[in-house]
C-alpha cells in the first residue's frame, strides 16, 4: 500500500517568512506551492522550487483567490470566467519557474477558500477543472472526495487524486470542520498520526459532530501554516511507515 504526503508550502511573500518549508520538505513527498495570489512572490516561489528540487519533492500548483490580506481564506464572489483565468494564470506562473529548474509540474491543488468553494459550488469546480484541462489534460487534480468538485474533475476527464486531512477535523457530512469551530485543528502530532493510519488502512475517521466519516486517500495533507507542521509531518510519516505503508508521490 502506498500514499502520498503533501504540504501546502511556498507561501512566504517578499520579506515576510511564512510556514516551515525548510523543516517540512525533507518529510513530505509532494508540495503545493503558492503562485502569488494568496501567498508567494517571484523570489519566494523560486526559493521553494529549488528547495523542492534539492529534496526530490514533487511540485504542484496551489492557486488561490487573489487575497493576500486574507491569505486566500475568505470566499470571493468571482465569476466562473474569472476563476478560470485566475487558475490558468497561476499555473503558468509556477510552471515558468519549474521549467527553468528542469522540473515537471506534478499536479494542481487549489488553496483555502477556493478549494472549499469548489467542493460546494459546481460552477467554481467546473472552472477550475476546465483551466487545468486547458493547460494540460494529463495533469492530476487534487480533490476532496464525495463533492461536486470531484464530480466535475471526473467529468472533465482529469486524473483525480483524492485527499484527506489528518490534522483537520471532519464533520459527519464529510466536509472539513470550519476553522472557527473548537477542535477543528488537530495539533497533537500523535493524534494526527493515529488518524492518518486509520484513514489509509481503514478508510475512516471520527467526526467532530459525532459518528464516523468514510474517507478515501491517495494523498494526505499537512498544512504548512500549522504551528507544529514539521512535528506533525514527522509523526504521520513515521506511523505510516511503521504499518508498512510506503510514502511516495502519487
Amino acid at each position: 500500500m502506498t500514499v502520498d504526503l503533501n504540504a501546502d508550502a511556498g507561501e512566504s511573500y517578499g520579506a515576510f517568512a511564512y510556514g516551515h518549508d525548510q523543516e517540512i520538505f525533507p518529510l513530505v513527498t509532494s508540495a503545493n506551492l503558492a503562485c502569488g495570489f494568496h501567498g508567494g512572490s517571484p523570489g519566494r516561489i523560486l526559493e521553494a522550487v529549488r528547495l523542492a528540487k534539492a529534496h526530490g519533492v514533487a511540485v504542484g500548483a496551489h492557486p488561490g483567490f487573489p487575497d493576500l490580506v486574507g491569505f486566500g481564506r475568505r470566499e470571493m464572489a468571482l465569476s466562473p470566467e474569472e476563476v478560470y483565468a485566475d487558475v490558468l494564470y497561476q499555473i503558468g506562473a509556477l510552471y515558468a519557474f519549474l521549467r527553468t529548474e528542469g522540473l515537471p509540474l506534478h499536479h494542481v491543488k487549489p488553496h483555502g477558500a477556493l478549494y472549499l468553494k469548489a467542493c460546494k459550488d459546481r460552477k467554481t469546480a467546473r472552472a477550475i477543472a476546465s483551466a487545468v484541462k486547458a493547460f494540460d489534460p494529463g495533469l492530476p487534480l487534487v480533490v476532496l472526495p464525495k463533492t461536486v468538485y470531484e464530480e466535475e474533475a471526473r467529468e472533465a476527464g482529469l486524473r483525480v487524486v483524492l485527499e484527506a486531512f489528518p490534522e483537520r477535523a471532519y464533520l459527519k457530512s464529510g466536509q472539513l470542520a470550519p476553522r472557527f469551530m473548537p477542535g477543528s485543528w488537530i495539533t497533537d502530532p500523535k493524534e494526527a498520526a493515529r488518524r492518518a493510519v486509520r484513514m489509509v488502512l481503514e478508510g475512516k475517521v471520527e467526526a467532530l459532530d459525532g459518528g464516523e466519516v468514510e474517507v478515501r486517500a491517495d494523498t494526505l495533507c499537512i498544512h504548512g501554516d500549522n504551528p507544529n507542521a514539521p512535528e506533525v509531518a514527522r509523526a504521520v510519516r513515521k506511523a505510516l511507515e511503521a504499518q508498512g505503508v510506503e510514502v511516495r508521490a502519487f
